[in-house]
């Protein structure tokens, strides 16, 4: 997948951009993009189950996972264990009763062996972090805010009510990242093809409804799926990532826009058993 102009900040760098110190290439991590699919998700599902989200902003985890005791008819082992740990079959239940109602534990996998024990799941979809093709820049801009938050604060500055800011920006970045999908653990989270297409819709769009004046042009340029006859696979993952390259056009030594770049698929002689799906690009 390909996406223009897109950086997450990171907070051990008073929230630069984040960089590779030894390229420059610019890195976003994998929660980042996991936190954008699963707010589309939320957006466009109205939290409604069983596309709900497990992780999202102000959850309580063990109230869930309280509920889902109560769901499975298993309360009762709360109050009778002080660790709260549950039986191994109450856990199995209870950890599949969230995967059928919490789209994110289903696709990405959770750690729910806390207070209130629902133990573990490994999800099918898994993320890496994201490179830049080309290193960038990261500028910083300083930034004025014409009021205060406090009375203390008014009679401090005696009525200049002005305090001053920093914003950070990436002139422009084309970033890469790739993706992975387990058959196997699919079937064990009950994440369907329904579940599927969400994503790739997920990936699709995710930026149309997260616009900040920092980051409000980022897009998907490409999203390209190899797709395997075989649950195991039909040919390793790194080789068909390599047919698909981002490289600058000639002449071109500082990228400002897309058409900068010249994206290559090698399409032609796929291995047996795959197929190559465009969904942008």
């Amino acid at each position: 997948m390909k996406i223009e102009r897109w950086a997450n900040g990171d907070p051990d760098a008073g929230n630069l951009p984040r960089v590779d110190a030894e390229t420059g290439q610019g890195l976003v991590t994998d929660v980042c993009l996991k936190r954008k699919i699963r707010n589309f998700v939320h957006l466009t599902k109205n939290a409604q189950r069983p596309y709900d989200i497990y992780i999202k902003e102000k959850a309580v985890l063990n109230e869930t996972n309280r509920e889902a005791y109560r769901e499975i008819g298993a309360e009762e082992e709360l109050e009778s264990d002080k660790k709260r740990k549950g039986s191994q079959e109450t856990v199995q239940s209870a950890r599949d009763w969230i995967c059928r109602n919490f789209y994110d534990v289903r696709t990405f996998g959770a750690v729910m062996s806390t207070r209130v024990n629902c133990g573990q799941v490994r999800g099918p979809v898994q993320i890496t972090f994201s490179r830049s093709v080309s290193p960038i820049v990261s500028q910083e801009h300083s930034i004025t805010r014409m009021s205060v938050a406090t009375l203390e604060e008014a009679e401090k500055q005696s009525g200049d009510n002005r305090t001053m800011g920093r914003k950070f920006t990436v002139p422009y970045g084309l970033y890469v990242c790739h993706g992975f999908i387990s058959a196997h653990l699919a079937q064990q989270t009950g994440f369907s093809e329904e579940d599927l297409e969400l994503l790739f819709q997920s990936l699709e769009r995710m930026f149309e409804h997260d616009r900040s004046a920092a980051r409000g042009e980022m897009t998907v340029r490409g999203l390209y799926v190899f797709k395997h006859d075989g649950k195991l696979g039909n040919a390793s993952a790194h080789s068909l990532f390599e047919r698909i390259q981002a490289r600058l056009k000639e002449g071109v030594s500082v990228p400002r826009v897309f058409n900068d770049y010249k994206i290559i698929v090698s399409d032609q002689d796929l291995p047996s058993g795959v197929t190559l799906m465009r969904r942008i690009g």
